[in-house]
């Protein structure tokens, strides 16, 4: 038995935020994103499905316009 892993990529969100010409100084500042969610992002750490839902909210986009599952083995490639 093998162990498989998986990833979860924030790649959508940021393409989602280009595509809305949103800044995350607009998230931060005018919509009270973290800071440290923005890093959190950045450095592709979980983040809270109630974090999630409020980027939906923001950008006006769906779960998929923010994450993506990236199985392991496109992981290794």
């Amino acid at each position: 038995f093998r162990e498989v892993t998986t990833m979860i990529s924030y790649e959508p969100f940021w393409k989602t935020l280009q595509e809305r010409e949103m800044s995350t100084y607009t998230l931060i500042y005018k919509h009270g994103i973290l800071p440290d969610t923005i890093q959190r992002l950045r450095d592709g750490k979980t983040i809270t499905t109630k974090t999630i839902n409020t980027l939906c909210i923001v950008l006006g986009c769906n779960v998929s316009d923010i994450l993506q599952f990236v199985p392991e083995d496109e992981n290794e490639g």
